[in-house]
């Protein structure tokens, strides 16, 4: 057997090797933590602890005779995500299982074996994506007709050109951020960075010496900048510099209140542009204030036990070390870095701008 077809035939039957499945030997293998993720609730359903032991035996036997590939099995778990009764989920996962045929087989079968679940009208709300050369998607769900008056006016007056970049000037217009010309702003503000210069200078020299298209700033707000547009915005009346230690990270302690200041805030901010979470993209001007020694237990309001965290993961992260559940945030030689449940170390390098990594190599 050559060894593509190995690999083809552990993916196609792989149901005796998923009772071995580490996340962690796949994350440091370099899949995706999207891919493992699902495959986490895959190993779960079949190996994890469940009342119903005979039911996930015979899930087992069923999945090993009709050969169901990886694919298979987690688009099945995908397709139970909604259903909440344990007993009716068993027998539902056993019926897609006995479905012979390959995914396209199962998929089409599926809609006549599960139930469509009544999902409740979306709530209105806004979400970020990822910034990718200089652009970022927002997208935003609405109520009806707030989404017909946005439409509307957006598509006054277009030219044969593409609608859609019109319609994003006409949206930029009508939220103050592209006024006309003579106007004054209004509106919503422009997002303005805060530029950090951080010692040593070596790279604000070089933009002073007019290199500075060579030179990329990280921001908090989760952008870049080049040292060219840097000096072109404007920017000294807002400029600050901060001092880091190549060992304990950002210079400055204060530790007789609960609440950081604003000057600790932007050193934590300039430690790490965004959340330390692996994969979180939430830049650190839209985060919260972390103790990583959390307050109700002795933790004090001191730079080296501050990080900023998202929201999500400021509420999620494992205060207590004794007991792992979600993962937890450290001080790793002056950088806040997050340690996984089985005790890995990840970093997050969606921003790589830190402080410590741009000063020291980490």
């Amino acid at each position: 057997m050559s060894s593509f077809a190995a690999l083809v035939a552990g993916l196609t039957n792989p149901i005796e090797a998923l009772a071995d499945f580490d996340a962690r030997v796949l994350l440091d293998a370099g899949c995706s933590p999207a891919r493992v993720r699902e495959l986490v609730k895959v190993h779960t359903a079949y190996y994890g602890k469940t009342t119903f032991t005979r039911k996930q035996a015979n899930a087992i036997k069923i999945a090993r005779s009709t050969k169901k590939s990886m694919d298979q099995l987690a688009y099945i778990e995908g397709r139970l995500a909604g259903i909440k009764d344990s007993a009716e989920k068993w027998r539902l996962r056993l019926a897609l299982l006995s479905v012979p045929g390959n995914y396209d087989t199962l998929k089409r079968r599926s809609t006549d074996i599960v139930p469509e679940v009544d999902k409740p009208a979306p709530e209105p709300t806004v979400r970020y994506g990822r910034s990718n050369k200089k652009r970022r998607p927002v997208t935003i769900m609405a109520l009806e007709d707030d989404a017909a008056a946005i439409e509307f006016a957006t598509r006054q007056n277009l030219d044969d050109g593409p609608a859609g970049p019109q319609m994003y000037e006409k949206l930029m217009a009508i939220l103050g951020l592209r006024p006309e010309e003579g106007e004054a702003p209004s509106g919503i503000a422009p997002a303005v960075p805060r530029p950090l210069v951080l010692i040593p200078l070596d790279e604000h020299i070089n933009i002073m010496k007019g290199h500075g298209n060579d030179v990329i700033l990280g921001l908090t707000d989760g952008t870049t900048m080049t040292g060219a547009e840097f000096l072109q915005q404007n920017f000294g009346d807002v400029l600050e510099v901060a001092l880091f230690h190549p060992q304990e990270g950002p210079v400055n302690l204060y530790d007789t209140q609960r609440f950081a200041n604003q000057k600790q805030r932007d050193l934590a901010r300039a430690t790490m542009p965004t959340c330390p979470v692996p994969d979180c993209r939430h830049a650190a001007d839209n985060c919260e204030v972390h103790h990583i020694k959390a307050w109700s237990r002795g933790g004090l309001t001191n730079m080296d036990n501050l990080a900023m965290l998202c929201r999500y993961h400021n509420r999620t992260n494992d205060d207590d070390p004794s007991k792992p559940h979600h993962g937890r945030v450290e001080n790793i030689r002056g950088t806040p870095m997050w340690r996984s449940p089985r005790g890995y170390l990840i970093p997050n390098t969606v921003h790589p701008f830190g402080a410590m990594t741009l000063l020291y190599g980490r």
